[in-house]
């Protein structure tokens, strides 16, 4: 944690010999197996997604300073950047996937429910179903793994697809290309692309317009329709997090907290900091710790 490096695991995708796919097909007992310095419960940040199903047991599980009680129905989506830990999976049986940013067919499924919290419980008649659309993917991905001739990335993806619809915790799909709504979703796309790309140094909404060849307004409903807040509100929570991330997660004082994230000096951080939350840097950061 010394001269503000992060007390977390940077995470790559690096999938296994002969199974390069973009995707890769594990489970909680082959994570045991693989981690038996428990790794798994120390902070992580992947630049990869990690999508889990709980098919059977109890446990836990913290991402992003919210902790997760985990059942059976479980499923628990990991962004990449997200800081996050498996705080206890010993008892938990189901699929653990990981796939790269963009291997879905479709970029909306990566950016639709993308504020929503990363773990929810799915209704027990869609259960089995998840079962059956997490089997089909695995088996699919260890015929590639077994004889490469089989292998279509492709078919993976969509197989992955099929997965995220069934799981994901809103009841509509994404609106398709060409149909009303589509417009508005690659508009937000584009604009969380350019958010997580610039929000480091471009605090303003109209920034990002210009860039991107939007009026304001346009941002706005997109990520209103998209995300069920406004693009000022999305940008604010953006920086947020990666203030929470720096106080929490390194020894960087607040002014270089404050440098880091484009802020002219402490004072604004700060301003910014106790507008968002209620309190100070410091005050928050205080927060984290345990009691005597």
């Amino acid at each position: 944690m010394k001269n503000g490096h992060l007390a977390v695991r940077q995470l790559r995708y690096l999938p296994a010999v002969g199974a390069a796919y973009g995707v890769e097909v594990l489970s909680f007992a082959a994570l045991r197996e693989t981690d038996p310095e428990r790794r798994r419960t120390r902070l992580q940040r992947p630049d990869f997604h990690v999508l889990a199903l709980v098919t059977k047991g109890s446990g836990a599980h913290e991402a992003d300073f919210h902790p997760y009680r985990l059942h059976e129905g479980s499923v628990v989506w990991i962004r990449p950047g997200v800081v996050h830990r498996w705080s206890d999976v010993d008892r938990l049986d189901g699929p653990l996937i990981l796939f790269q940013p963009c291997f879905l067919p479709d970029p909306g499924l990566e950016t639709m429910d993308v504020t929503a919290p990363a773990c929810w419980r799915l209704p027990s008649q869609t259960l089995p179903l998840a079962v059956l659309a997490a089997e089909h993917l695995d088996r699919e991905h260890r015929a590639a793994v077994q004889s490469p001739h089989l292998a279509s990335s492709a078919l993976l993806s969509h197989l992955l697809a099929a997965l995220v619809l069934r799981v994901r915790p809103g009841p509509s799909t994404p609106p398709a290309r060409g149909a009303t709504g589509s417009g508005q979703l690659e508009i937000f796309h584009a604009y969380r692309t350019a958010v997580e790309e610039h929000f480091t140094h471009w605090h303003r909404v109209a920034d990002y317009a210009q860039a991107l060849g939007y009026d304001v307004r346009t941002l706005t409903r997109a990520t209103r329709t998209a995300a069920g807040t406004g693009a000022k509100a999305f940008l604010d929570q953006r920086i947020l997090l990666e203030a929470k991330r720096l106080l929490a997660h390194t020894d960087l004082p607040v002014g270089s907290c404050a440098h880091r994230l484009g802020f002219r000096d402490t004072g604004n951080f700060t301003t910014f900091f106790r507008r968002q939350t209620g309190l100070t840097p410091t005050s928050w950061t205080a927060t984290l710790r345990p009691g005597p």
